[in-house]
């Protein structure tokens, strides 16, 4: 999944949905797949979580809905 992310052939709200279905990319690090984004490296994607005021050891489950919309926000 996170090479696709990576090649853009999945979209971040994808990957929201099928991680709600999905329980094994539930348990995916945001960070992890913050830098799976084209453009995104670590120090980036830290300073998003960051700003956002998302926890490094957040998982996709964990995601509240205002931080799942500010992500899809900058990410589309």
């Amino acid at each position: 999944m996170k090479e696709k992310l990576k090649m853009g052939s999945l979209s971040l709200k994808e990957l929201f949905e099928q991680g709600d279905r999905d329980e094994v990319l539930a348990k995916l690090k945001v960070v992890s797949v913050l830098e799976s984004l084209p453009g995104v490296g670590k120090v980036r994607a830290r300073r998003l979580m960051e700003e956002l005021e998302i926890s490094e050891s957040r998982r996709l489950r964990g995601l509240g809905r205002n931080q799942r919309d500010a992500l899809l926000e900058r990410f589309g």
